[in-house]
């Protein structure tokens, strides 16, 4: 670690091999005693600002796998020597950022989902599909584009849509996006699918979308919140929604999800989710990424939607698979560097590259997972056994078609 007057410190014994030891610069004179004060804040800006540098081979992903590797949990140690009232002061502030009411709700889904639309298609597969994929296989030989397709397709299965039986039912889409999950289960099944999202140019992409493939009148989609939604609906999905609901929200979700679910309908929920106990989102993400957004814990899913007369039939923790998702994101993202800082700049890049690193060691080193649920008002409305999950994935994986991620270097070097 060199500072920024240039004295050099060395840490630990050389690896051997072609390993290459990790070294770091300290541009600003300011940038230790940042980091320091406050380590998971500090460092994310000192790297954001150009205060902290990596040098190459490696990058910010290097240096954040291998510290918490070490550690296996990013920053309890530095939580642990906190004193009572900062502690008492994170909690309370988490506390606060999570309050999502009608307005900041839709404020904060612009925050983290409003950019431009040429951003998300650097880095994402072609579906735009921004929450975890799911690797059946070895993730070095499954594609991004593979493992997304088998997500949604494992996903339709635990909604048991039955083929044939299904067209013409009803499907809620809570926190769309893009719209990709909404248009693969109106393929697959024939099923009228509502989409709401509160992030304007999401709802407007999913349209389009929509109306180029020539279902606009089977699935809709509004920018609408998901409290205001009418009706009654034989099938509920929330992917990627529940981060972003807030605990001091949980018990309105449910009770809303329950009010729109038909009697023997199936509700699914895919999220990010803490393999241990409740915690809090770190002041860095509620600033930079997702504020109001909140990672939460089985044990606070499932006593809310208990309370509200949910009974929870099937419940599976995805290890894993979310960091090689990211990885792959990241990946994709540095692939793009000049395309994306020609966008917005440098800093916005380095931002993006410290929050796809930090969420990849959460899932690779940390405690994170993601939770799937799924939820019915009555036992009888699904099967006894879980075949039929396996049964039905398998059945989709062989009739969708695997997009190709047109971004490819490959790809747009033959287009030209």
């Amino acid at each position: 670690m060199t500072d920024h007057d240039g004295t050099t410190h060395a840490y630990g014994e050389p690896a051997g091999g072609n390993n290459a030891p990790l070294r770091i610069r300290l541009t600003h004179k300011k940038a230790a005693a940042h980091i320091a004060r406050y380590p998971q804040m500090g460092a994310g800006e000192a790297f954001m600002w150009g205060w902290l540098v990596i040098e190459e081979p490696h990058d910010i992903r290097d240096l954040l796998l291998f510290v918490t590797a070490q550690t296996k949990r990013l920053g309890d140690t530095a939580i642990q020597e906190q004193g009572v009232l900062r502690k008492t002061a994170e909690k309370l502030a988490s506390a606060f950022d999570g309050i999502n009411l009608r307005s900041s709700a839709r404020r904060n889904a612009e925050h983290s989902y409003n950019l431009t639309r040429e951003l998300y298609e650097r880095f994402l597969d072609e579906d735009r599909q921004y929450t975890m994929a799911y690797y059946r296989g070895d993730p070095e030989a499954t594609s991004l584009e593979r493992a997304q397709m088998d997500k949604k397709a494992h996903l339709a299965a635990k909604l048991y849509l039955q083929p044939g039986k299904a067209e013409g039912m009803r499907v809620l889409d809570v926190g769309c996006g893009w719209g990709g999950f909404a248009l693969y289960l109106h393929q697959m099944y024939g099923v009228e699918v509502l989409g709401v999202a509160l992030a304007p140019d999401q709802i407007a992409f999913a349209n389009e979308r929509a109306e180029a493939a020539g279902v606009a009148d089977k699935v809709r989609f509004e920018l609408t919140d998901y409290r205001d939604v009418e009706g009654t609906f034989d099938r509920i999905s929330s992917v990627g929604l529940l981060e972003h609901v807030g605990t001091v929200h949980y018990p309105q979700f449910y009770e809303k999800t329950h009010e729109l679910l038909s009697d023997d309908g199936v509700m699914i929920s895919h999220c990010c989710g803490r393999a241990g106990p409740p915690g809090r989102t770190d002041a860095w993400t509620r600033k930079y990424i997702f504020p109001g957004g909140y990672i939460p814990a089985l044990s606070e899913l499932v006593k809310e939607s208990e309370k509200a007369g949910f009974q929870v039939m099937d419940v599976e923790a995805m290890r894993f698979h979310y960091a090689h998702t990211l990885e792959e994101w990241y990946n994709r993202t540095v692939m793009h560097r000049e395309e994306i800082t020609a966008m917005y700049d440098e800093v916005f890049y380095r931002m993006w590259l410290f929050y796809l690193a930090g969420a990849e060691q959460s899932f690779r080193n940390g405690g994170m997972v993601n939770w799937q649920l799924q939820y019915v008002k009555d036992r009888a409305a699904i099967p006894m056994t879980r075949d039929y999950i396996a049964e039905e994935s398998a059945r989709l994986r062989e009739a969708g078609e695997v997009p190709t991620w047109r971004f490819d270097p490959a790809i747009r070097e033959a287009a030209e």
